[in-house]
This record gives C-alpha cells, structure tokens and sequence, in this order.
C-alpha cells in the first residue's frame, strides 16, 4: 500500500565511471509513495520549513543555471526525489565535502525514482542521504529535526573517514594531473598512485622512496645531527644527558642559554629553548624525558624557528614560527586570556583542517610562565605581555625570502639523512641571509612532514606543495598509466578478453585478466570463478607485478558497479543485441543498454582508442564519443562504414579473400589467412571471427608489431566456451 512516504528500495555504491558521471556515486532507488501526487508547492509550510533548515540551498543553481534556482524549482513545484538529491549534496557540503554531482530521474515504475549523488567517502554519503530523507520528512510533517546535530554527525565522520588534507592536497593535484589514484586504507592516509607496475604510494607525505633507515636516522636527533656535522652542515653544539644533573653539566659545558628536547620526538613536542638556570633545565629533562627515549642538551641558537620544506631536493616552501603572547586586562587569567586572545582565532583547532593548534597550558607553557612569575590561575596587570609560548605554529610563509645558500643548505641536510621528502627546521634571525654568517643553524630534520603550514599559512599564501610531491613521483604523468584494456558488449566479451591477454603476454608484458573464466595474472589462473566484476578488477590494479590489464566488463556491472579503473588505453565494444538479465537496473531497451555500455568509450583517454564493431550500427556510433582513435572491424571490407572511415584514413580490421587484413586508410597488410587459425577452423561461426577481428583491432592499437599479431593468433587455441555460445 502507497503512504507519504519516501522509501529506500535499493543502494548502490558505483565505485568508478559510470552510466551518470566519471566519478564514484551513491544510486538509490526510492519510491515516494503518494508523494507523487503531492510537489512541493502543495504542501503547507513545506518549502518555508526546508529553507529555515537548510537556508544555504540558495546556493543551487539546479536547472535554471542562476542563484536561487533550486528555491525557485520548490516554489514552483517538484517533486521529494530531487529535492533528496539537492537535500544530500547541501549537508554534504556542510558537513566539510564539495556537493558535487546530482540527479533524479523517474523509472519505469510510477513514484519510483533513481537519486544519484556524488560519494566523495561512500559512508559519508549514505549517512548523508538517510539523514536528508529524514530531514525532509520531517519539514513536510511539520515536526522537529535537529540540523546542528545532524550536521555535526556527518562532520566527525568526514574528519575520521576521510583523506587528512595533507593527503588530500597530494591527490587532488594528481587527479588534477590525469593521474589515477586507489585509497588502500579505509580510514587512513596510505594512497597509491598510479596503476599496476607504474604505481607509487604516499602515506600523507611519505612516499615509498622514503626509506625506514632514512626516517629512523631523522628520528634519532642525535645521530642526524653528528652526520650533519661530517658533512659541514652547522648545527647546535650539544649532547646526549642521562639526568637532570647530568643535563645541568651539559648546560654548564655548553653555555648558556641552552635547549632540552627529546632525542627522538617529533611535532615539537617536550622541545625547551632558551634556558639558562639549573631548576629549568631540570625541570625540562623531566618533562623530554617522557617525550621520547632520550635527552639532549644543545646551545640555544639566537633567531626564530623556520621550516623548510624540501622535495625531490627542491625548496618548494618556508614557514617561519613565531612567539605567542596574551595581553593581561587586569581581570582574567592566563588561562582565560589564552582562551579568549588565541584560541578563539577560528584558524585554531584541534583537527588536521585547522593550520594552527590550540594552545594548552601544558609542562611547556607552565614553565614559561614560572620563569616569567606568573601560573595559569594568575591575573596579569592591564597591558602587561606574558610570554606563552616559544617558537609555536609555523604561521609566516616566508618561501620567497630564502637566501639561496640558506635553500641548498637545507637540501643538502635532506639527503645527508636519506629523505626524499623532509621538513628541515633552522634557527636563524634573518632568513634572507645565509646561516654562516648570523650563526644559524639546523636543529632537526623531519621525515613525514606536515602541510597544512603551507597549504593554510596563517599569514602569506598557500603554496602548491601536493603538486610538488605529484611532480617529483612522476615528472611524466604518463608514467602513472599501464595499459589498460576494457571490453564491453552483449556477446563475445570472454574472447576476445582472453585472446588479447594472449597477445599481450606473447609480446612479453605479465598481464592481469578479469573475465567471466576467472581471475589471471601471467598465466596463472588466480580464481576460477566468475570475475568479470569491479573488485577483481580492482585488485588487478593494486598489483605491482602487472605490466597490462585486460578487463571484461558488463552492462551488469557498469550499472551495479561501475568501472574499476577512471581511464583505459582501450576501449572496446562488440556488440548491443539484447536487454535480457537488465530488468533489475530498470534497463529494458537497447537504447539503454546503448547508454550503459558506451561508458567504456567514454573514459578512453585521448592518447588511446576505441575499438568498435562497425557492423552494428548501435556501436558503430559510440564513434564519435571517443576521446581517442577509433578503430574499426568488421568482416566485410566493404560495408559503408568501413569504407567512408578507410577514406579519412582511418584504421580498420576486416577479412578479403580469407586473410585477416588490417588496413592503415588505403594501405592494406595480409595478415593471416582465417583456416590457419585454430579459433577459426573451417565452418567458424561469424561471431567467432568477429571476436578474433576485435582482438586483432586491439592488438594493433596497442602498437603490438603485425609480426608479433600474427604469432599470437596462431598460437592461440581457445578454451572450450570460445568454441560455443558466444559469451
């Protein structure tokens, strides 16, 4: 029975290019119940209580292409699925996330809908349409819903589920570069980049040229420093303490003022500068000590903190740090002074998205203020400065202003320790002057370091350090991409999937395959089930052992799915002569099906090609959807098509006189002649060389030679599906 009500029928997560867009997407199927009878502009109150919750939907264009459209869209009328599309991506976007890509469409069932929105994190977007569903419902029955709270929800699960922004930085920059990405961690910050035999992997700003003797080497800040010091980089006298007493010797040794930090810390954590009496010092072995698993004692260098931030043994940029102080009213506290003059600057915060920390009056901050007189609870006269903490959030971009020598010095220290990516940490009053000159020095090189300082400076502008890192893993982005092969179609899928893994692994590249006989990599069957699917696919992908890959794909699996990889070398498409087994996806007609299997055309990239039968009209035409070339087969040379494309000089594969010919314009090439084939004895279905003409085609668009074609045909033998129903 029908009810005002919008009821979730089915989800579907598409994880890759898709029937409606190129990215991933969360489709479900919702039915409105009565609803249908009901747009927006007939029910009371509705429109008023759902821009009271929501009054940032202004910002929805929707198809009137302006400010305002979406509003207009509900004052005028529509209908409960669009308005959960639009509802979705708005808390969405507050929650933290872009809003992205939307549709609503009918089926062919009346009052149920398809809803599509973009899945930035697909738990984020599911979360996101229960609870606009849930929303709206509750403006159309005129009962509470606690927005903040909602919001908030979605909130911390963008801040826990979500890529860090330093992470982010890095593949947004390499999606902005063509460069395809795979998260290998549901929750963390692990990212390959690149497919297969080409892929790198970044974890935040780590990559895997960063090595584990390199990063332990920059953890240890004793050992990093006496390398450092071999190699003519000055640094702080200083040395490894056992005690407090032994710290206050050190100090004695060194002269004062002096700093204490742990031997092994990071985010300067338990780091003291500018101590010069033996109660600081001890106080601050005591509070390093639990820091890290050593102590050191250095001479204070004279001058404020600064971070380079070295990549590929470029400076790419420089954060200076800098002093924070409250001023006392008379009236408040430390305490609440700090609350009030520092942390209330929204830049401030305890999460990755926030460039500058909270400050805390932590072991640090308090002894500051002893040293100063004053605790925490302590009421400063008016206009009295107290001092709270030393050298704290790299807030000053200051990339512009680095002395050269100052730059090649701090390179030099990052391959000294082994890093290919490094947060070098000076001392130095003048950072526009070389070190020697002001008695600067390094006092820590960091692997691993954090972004956010340069992408959200406190003052000064971002720099783009995620492109940086995307350029020093691959100074060719073509270095990213392994062939990759897709092959859709109604019928003869499996063949031609096997017989181009064939080709593929003849001309020496270790190819992973995934169709409906199973999962392959080499010659090697991995599964011998049905993995013609997105995460056999997937998997192909993430291994670093495949040189190509070879994936049969679908309209099923386009529509339930999506495609595994954003972009392929090839596209292929056999065929569109049936709906049958589609009904579930609301698929009942061969323009359809036509919608659906164009996908794999439409993410050929523009250096690749697409490879269609010009015997079917349907597919024939997805030629002008290509980014790429188009090759063309066919058995009859001289069907129409194939003649007009000969005439643009266009490449075909087709068969004259019993030969396979492959056909560069007017230049024809005798490959093979068709009873020499064990996959096209003598009687062969047509369909059984259409699937060999489709192989050939690809081969050939893989710049395979005609000499290495011809070996791999004729050496192939089919395994017994290819000799029946075309699959």
């Amino acid at each position: 029975m029908k009810t005002k009500d919008i009821k979730f029928l089915k989800i579907r997560v598409l994880r890759g290019p898709n029937i409606w867009t190129y990215r991933p997407v969360i489709e479900a199927i919702v039915d409105i119940g009565e609803l249908e009878e009901c747009p927006s502009n007939t029910l009371p109150g509705f429109v008023d209580r759902l821009k009271a919750y929501l009054p940032s939907l202004i910002e929805h264009r929707c198809s009137y292409e302006e400010r305002g459209g979406f509003l207009r869209r509900l004052e005028e009328g529509t209908w409960p699925a669009h308005i959960l599309e639009h509802v979705t991506l708005e808390l969405q976007n507050l929650a933290g996330l872009p809003g992205g890509f939307g549709k609503a469409r009918e089926t062919s069932e009346r009052g149920v809908y398809k809803v599509v929105v973009r899945a930035w994190q697909e738990d984020v977007t599911h979360a996101a349409l229960l609870e606009a569903r849930e929303l709206i419902m509750s403006a159309i029955e005129d009962r509470p819903f606690a927005i903040e709270a909602s919001i908030e929800k979605l909130a911390d699960m963008v801040d826990s589920l979500c890529l860090g922004p330093s992470t982010a930085s890095i593949v947004d920059a390499a999606a902005d570069h063509k460069i395809p990405y795979i998260r290998l961690l549901e929750t963390g910050n692990l990212v390959q980049l690149g497919y297969g035999s080409a892929m790198r992997r970044i974890w935040t700003a780590e990559t895997d040229r960063t090595s584990a003797i390199a990063e332990g080497i920059s953890r240890d800040k004793d050992l990093t420093k006496t390398l450092l010091q071999s190699c003519g980089v000055p640094v702080p006298e200083g040395r490894e303490v056992a005690s407090p007493e032994d710290a206050w010797e050190a100090a004695q040794d060194i002269g004062f003022p002096v700093c204490v930090k742990p031997i092994d810390g990071n985010h300067g954590r338990g780091v003291f500068i500018d101590l010069k009496d033996r109660h600081e010092i001890e106080m601050a072995f005591k509070v390093a000590i639990d820091e890290g698993s050593g102590v050191l004692v250095e001479r204070s260098i004279p001058g404020t903190e600064h971070r380079l931030l070295i990549i590929g043994g470029k400076l790419v940029a420089a954060n200076r740090g800098d002093v924070v102080k409250v001023i006392g009213n008379g009236q408040a506290t430390v305490r609440q002074l700090v609350a009030e003059q520092i942390n209330s600057d929204p830049r401030r915060g305890p999460s990755e998205s926030h460039p500058l920390s909270n400050i805390h009056m932590d072991s640090a901050a308090r002894i500051e203020l002893s040293r100063q007189k004053l605790t925490p609870d302590s009421t400063p006269e008016e206009g009295r400065e107290v001092l709270i903490q030393r050298n704290a959030n790299h807030e000053f971009d200051v990339t512009d202003e680095v002395h050269p020598d100052t730059a090649a010095v701090a390179s030099l220290a990052a391959r000294i320790v082994g890093l290919d990516i490094a947060g070098v940490d000076l001392v130095v009053e003048d950072i526009s002057q070389p070190l020697a000159g002001q008695g600067g020095a390094i006092v820590e090189v960091n692997a691993g370091p954090g972004l956010l300082m340069h992408l959200k400076p406190g003052v000064g502008k971002p720099r783009p350090v995620g492109k940086a890192i995307v350029d020093h893993l691959f100074p060719d982005t073509s270095m990213s991409r392994i062939p990759v092969i897709g092959i859709t179609g109604s019928l003869g899928k499996t063949s031609v999937a096997r017989l181009l893994a064939h080709l593929l692994q003849l001309s020496g590249k270790n190819v992973g395959l995934a169709c409906s006989d199973g999962l392959f990599l080499g010659r090697r069957a991995l599964e011998s089930k049905d993995s013609a699917n997105w995460s056999s696919a997937h998997r192909m992908l993430m291994a670093r052992s495949v040189e190509a890959a070879v994936f049969e794909n679908g309209a099923a699996s386009i529509l339930g799915e999506g495609l595994a990889y954003d972009r392929c070398q090839v596209g292929v498409v056999t065929n569109i002569c049936h709906a049958e087994g589609l009904e579930v996806f609301d698929v009942r007609d061969l323009d359809t099906v036509f919608k659906t299997l164009r996908t794999q055309v439409d993410v050929v990239l523009s250096g690749g090609a697409s490879v269609l039968n010009a015997a079917d009209t349907r597919v024939a035409a997805m030629a002008e959807l290509s980014d790429g070339e188009v090759l063309f087969y066919a058995i009859d040379p001289e069907l129409p098509l194939l003649v007009e494309h000969r005439a643009k000089k266009g490449r075909s594969v087709f068969v004259r006189d019993g030969w396979v010919v492959l056909a560069d314009g007017s230049k024809e090439q005798p490959l093979i002649q068709l009873n020499a084939l064990p996959m096209t004895a003598a009687g062969t279905p047509e369909y059984i060389t259409e699937n060999l003409l489709a192989g050939v085609a690809t081969a050939w668009a893989l710049e395979l030679t005609s000499e290495m074609i011809r070996v791999g045909v004729a050496t192939y033998v089919p395994c017994e599906k290819d000799k029946g129903i075309s699959v």
